[in-house]
């Protein structure tokens, strides 16, 4: 489903995005916001929360500076989303391999620092 990243773009399904994404139930959300912009929070997925996906994949830059607060880690571990948090390349990866493997799986990436 994602094509390839590089620092600043992310190309699924052929098309270009260069801002911050999730993809819930294989659907792209484009320009995603968070309110702390290096940490997120529930508040920044609630669309991804209520669609109950077996994993969460969260990309947290290149660098890897993004965080998963330790609230939003409560609350996945409660509703039983298992949640993995890598720099965007490696998490990638993992989305497209977690996907082809038939689970649900939903992404929140950022694509940048």
């Amino acid at each position: 489903m994602i094509e390839e990243y590089r620092f600043g773009t992310m190309r699924v399904r052929g098309r270009e995005y260069h801002g911050d994404l999730k993809i819930v139930n294989d659907e792209v959300v484009d320009g995603w916001w968070r309110r702390e912009g290096h940490e997120v929070a529930a508040d920044d997925i609630m669309d991804i929360l209520v669609m109950k996906p077996r994993c969460l994949v969260v990309g947290t830059g290149q660098p890897g500076r993004m965080r998963v607060a330790e609230s939003l880690k409560a609350v996945l571990l409660e509703a039983g989303i298992e949640l993995v948090e890598e720099p965007t390349a490696e998490a990638v990866r993992t989305f497209n391999r977690l996907r082809e493997s038939g689970g649900f799986v939903a992404g929140a990436f950022h694509l940048t620092c």
